[in-house]
């Protein structure tokens, strides 16, 4: 059941930082054009439909109204990106006409004229944008294959490699589909991993061809099995579809508990927090109980949605599998996500025997494009 509490708070806080950001390009606007009153009304009108898209297209959800589902959600994501873009370089435009302005003042008044008229500034942005959005369509279609090598002492007699092949955060979606399931899975088939795993927000709202994408996951062979976690998007799109599509797609779900694969592979998966706010009937698990259940002569793999470690974590598994940062997804968010994640990208030496792999993830949240954080399918080989 969800926890309405937080749910709302989530939801409260979430508008207002959007609303700021409406507010502030609403601004932006305004200065540049000096529209009369149907103008002003039309782009009052517009942003208040730009900013509660998100709610409309959860309202959305399980409706027979998939064709608008779809134009509501690319419409809404693809604002969502060029509202942090526009933002963002913005924001650079400001900090250099304060420079220009108070250095005017110091040393002369004819640096003024480097300040360009609002209007020619806002089509520029929005040139810049448009240049973006178009490349980071681009970006978020090329999959890149990342591979690491790991040395280990715990693969038995007779068996001198392993392939794990990670994927994360392919939130498949409105926007996210049947093409990129296409694609992705064609990559994985020619891995050949002999282990695959998510590591969680492999499905999110507003999916079609549900049945399609799981037939294509569950027909990739991986003699040692398929295993997930969750994210945060399987209890925000609905824990029991999002479990349901998740084994129907040939994982197995791992919720707080520990698997065995092939007899010497341990995997274990702990809950992403978005169960306390969302809500879910295995309540909150803390991770010492799961990790403390791993078997030290195994080769363990920890499976954690998101990227930060415990120290009572570290020399209890081989390696972490994490993902949900998505590198950002956007440059500059890349910057901003920084601040809350010490482990954000790529492969770190925790020290005792433990390691972190950090996924950019596969696919994309949110606006359906990237920028300088290319999308990837990770492969750890492990060998004597």
């Amino acid at each position: 059941m969800t926890k309405f509490p937080s749910l709302i708070i989530f939801v409260s806080v979430f508008l207002t930082i959007y609303g700021l950001l409406h507010y502030y390009i609403y601004r932006k606007a305004v200065n540049a054009f000096h529209p009369g009153t149907l103008g002003h009304t039309l782009i009052i009108v517009v942003l208040c439909l730009l900013l509660l898209s998100p709610i409309i297209i959860q309202s959305l959800e399980g409706r027979e109204t998939v064709t608008l589902n779809t134009i509501v959600s690319y419409a809404g994501y693809f604002w969502m990106g060029i509202l942090f873009l526009a933002f963002s370089i913005y924001l650079l435009i400001d900090i250099y006409q304060i420079v220009i302005s108070v250095s005017s003042r110091i040393f002369s008044p004819a640096l003024l004229k480097f300040i360009p008229e609002g209007r020619i500034t806002f089509f520029a942005v929005l040139f810049i944008i448009a240049l973006i959005n178009i490349y980071g369509w681009f970006e978020a279609g090329n999959i890149v294959v990342e591979r690491i090598s790991i040395k280990t002492s715990k693969l038995p007699p007779g068996i001198s490699g392993l392939r794990v092949v990670q994927i994360a955060d392919t939130h498949f979606s409105a926007t996210y589909g049947l093409g990129q399931a296409r694609k992705i899975t064609g990559i994985l088939k020619g891995l050949k991993p002999d282990l695959l795993v998510s590591s969680g927000d492999l499905i999110d709202r507003g999916l079609r061809n549900r049945d399609v994408i799981e037939g294509l996951f569950a027909g990739i062979n991986a003699p040692y099995g398929k295993f997930a976690t969750t994210g945060n998007h399987e209890f925000i799109s609905g824990i029991k579809q999002s479990t349901e599509f998740t084994e129907k797609a040939g994982f197995r779900m791992l919720r707080n508990e520990v698997a065995d694969a092939a007899g010497f592979i341990s995997i274990a998966a702990v809950d992403d927090p978005a169960s306390k706010t969302f809500g879910s009937s295995q309540g909150v698990v803390a991770e010492s109980t799961v990790i403390d259940k791993l078997w030290p002569d195994t080769l363990n793999i920890f499976l954690k949605h998101q990227p930060r470690v415990e120290k009572g974590s570290i020399g209890k598994f081989d390696i972490q599998l994490s993902g949900h940062a998505h590198k950002g997804q956007i440059f500059p968010f890349t910057l901003v996500v920084s601040l809350f994640y010490k482990y954000m990208d790529g492969f770190f030496e925790l020290g005792n025997g433990s390691s972190l792999y950090v996924s950019r993830g596969t696919g994309t949240w949110g606006p359906p494009i990237r920028f300088l954080t290319f999308p990837e399918i990770t492969v750890i080989d492990f060998s004597r």
